[in-house]
């Protein structure tokens, strides 16, 4: 059975791709690798503290590679990046590598460009599946996930910070996707049937965040996104004595 590694967001959609293929008997999903922003430790897009991510995995458990990026890594730079970490894993044994995306045609041959470089097979366990039918299956499943990460343009602020659920599923807008496969919204998934203990957190405050800067107006791509900043939960035990 060959090597496979997953590229882990530690949103709902990842999830679900994982708890499919760890049902399956033809995948051997090894490790989980996710890009990490160094200047502020978090994962790359959802803005997600490491350190929650990090319990996630130890919580899956699977080992976890994380791939550092800088916030303002450039495109080449990114490619470079991600083609040593590839051509690492390929020397480890791995053979195979998993995404959770569903629709994005673009996106999807960009991934399998890259991974080719390193004779790397991609699989994309939900792809083209319709969106509803997933968003229902992963609450049904029992998956629980909170949103981190809002667009500004697309959803707004009042949709950042709420549980992923079936109220929040029936408040969205029609133009937006039930999974948030458009960049709509991303997750956090904290607890369900690939945990083997829930993931705990406190939520923080939720912030506007606009990567273009002075350069906004020469952009035309989304830039502005609202984050809820979700905080790890230290736990402290004691002997019961004195």
């Amino acid at each position: 059975m060959p090597k496979t590694f997953f590229n882990w967001s530690s949103g709902k959609d990842a999830a679900l791709a994982l708890y499919l293929l760890q049902s399956a008997s033809e995948y051997q999903i090894d490790k989980l690798v996710t890009t990490v922003n160094t200047d502020f430790d978090r994962v790359s897009m959802h803005g997600l503290r490491a350190s929650l991510l990090r319990k996630q995995a130890e919580n899956i458990g699977l080992p976890l590679m994380e791939i550092a990026l800088s916030g303002n890594t450039s495109m080449e730079a990114y490619s470079q990046i991600m083609d040593s970490a590839y051509a690492k894993l390929k020397g480890e044994g791995f053979m195979q590598s998993v995404y959770g995306d569903i629709f994005l045609e673009d996106l999807r041959e960009y991934r399998d460009r890259n991974l080719a470089k390193a004779d790397i097979e991609g699989i994309y366990p939900l792809w083209k599946k319709d969106t509803s039918e997933l968003a229902n299956q992963i609450i049904d499943l029992g998956f629980k996930a909170i949103i981190v990460t809002t667009s500004d343009k697309l959803l707004g602020k009042d949709f950042c910070g709420r549980n992923y659920d079936l109220e929040f599923i029936a408040d969205l807008p029609a133009t937006v996707d039930p999974c948030g496969e458009n960049g709509e919204f991303h997750t956090f998934v904290y607890d369900g049937p690939i945990f083997k203990n829930p993931v705990d957190f406190k939520k923080g405050e939720i912030v506007l965040r606009d990567s273009a800067g002075a350069e906004k107006e020469n952009v035309n791509w989304e830039t502005a996104f609202w984050y809820c900043d979700l905080k790890e939960i230290s736990h402290s035990f004691t002997d019961g004595k004195n």
